[in-house]
């Protein structure tokens, strides 16, 4: 496999880690059309766990079946492909070495009454399906967050010490967060921070908005004059958060927008901002498969340079 300089640049921002490791973070960073750039855009198809089948794969029927998001991911010319343990399962054989893929490995459901997830697959799981790296989301603020962190650490020990990558959802929320709170630029900031703390090679974070949400943090954004004027800007700060920017943050795309134009200068502030690329799913699977692939192609031109 061909290593532009800029991935090796990257690589070299993970010192402790081993070959292995190396080599699968380098295999996500060097797929599909943005290959070598250390830009990325990744689809993640866990919905159908958090928000139920129909709402998730109704909009466009041919996305129930888990082969459907293997190939948009390889049409589109994607860095990796994000799903639970069935999903990857059932596409394993097919779709072997096509395309990185990331083994979401906990999992909620919206009949669930806590803010927690429930461990839904295994690193052996993610060896077996010879997946790339493992996913895990943490819910900074929530009364399970510590439980969740615990988790996180033997997983990511574990998946390391096989030569496997690790992505960290980082989704604020809990008793003392409203829903303003959760994507707060002070709050997104913290809690991407806590995934690179806890060993991250990749963050997913939402967007973060102007909002500040601590008190004890307000008088800190003000006499420290942090920007947060732009989403370019408060993108800027949570990549600095991480690392000053020796961690890849990419930013998740949210609920599905019809409007694909607010989407594009979404990604377009995030790309100025200095993020690492987008993991974006409902707004793209949603859609009858050539209006996604054309979506996708745009979104990677913005990675580009080009749009």
């Amino acid at each position: 496999m061909r290593i532009t300089q800029r991935v090796k640049k990257i690589l070299d921002w993970y010192e402790s880690d081993n070959p292995g490791t190396k080599a699968k973070l380098a295999s996500i960073l060097m797929e599909g059309k943005l290959g070598g750039t250390g830009k990325m855009v990744i689809l993640p198809v866990d919905q159908g766990f958090e928000h139920g089948p129909a709402r998730s794969f109704a909009p466009n029927p041919p996305a129930y079946d888990p082969q459907y998001h293997f190939q948009l991911a390889l049409e589109a010319g994607l860095n990796a492909y994000a799903a639970p343990l069935g999903m990857i399962e059932a596409g394993a054989a097919s779709y072997a070495g096509a395309i990185p893929t990331i083994l979401k490995l906990n999992s909620s459901n919206s009949l669930a009454t806590t803010k927690d997830q429930a461990v839904t697959g295994s690193v052996a799981d993610a060896l077996r399906l010879g997946c790339a790296a493992i996913g895990f989301t943490i819910y900074p603020g929530s009364e399970y967050a510590f439980q969740q962190m615990e988790e996180l650490r033997e997983l990511a020990e574990e998946a390391k010490s096989a030569g496997l990558a690790v992505v960290v959802w980082s989704y604020p929320r809990g008793p003392h967060l409203d829903k303003a709170g959760e994507t707060a630029l002070d709050i997104c900031a913290y809690a991407a921070h806590m995934a690179c703390l806890l060993g991250a090679h990749i963050i997913k974070v939402k967007p973060p908005t102007a909002h500040i949400s601590l008190e004890a943090a307000k008088k800190t954004y003000e006499t420290a004059d942090i920007d947060i004027s732009t989403l370019a800007k408060r993108a800027e700060h949570v990549v600095q958060c991480c690392f000053n920017g020796k961690r890849l943050v990419v930013f998740s795309g949210g609920e599905a927008k019809s409007d694909e134009n607010a989407i594009f200068e979404e990604i377009r502030q995030l790309r100025d901002g200095g993020g690492s690329g987008s993991i974006i799913g409902r707004n793209t699977f949603q859609r009858p498969k050539e209006q996604a692939l054309a979506m996708l192609s745009k979104i990677i031109e913005i990675y580009q340079g080009k749009a």
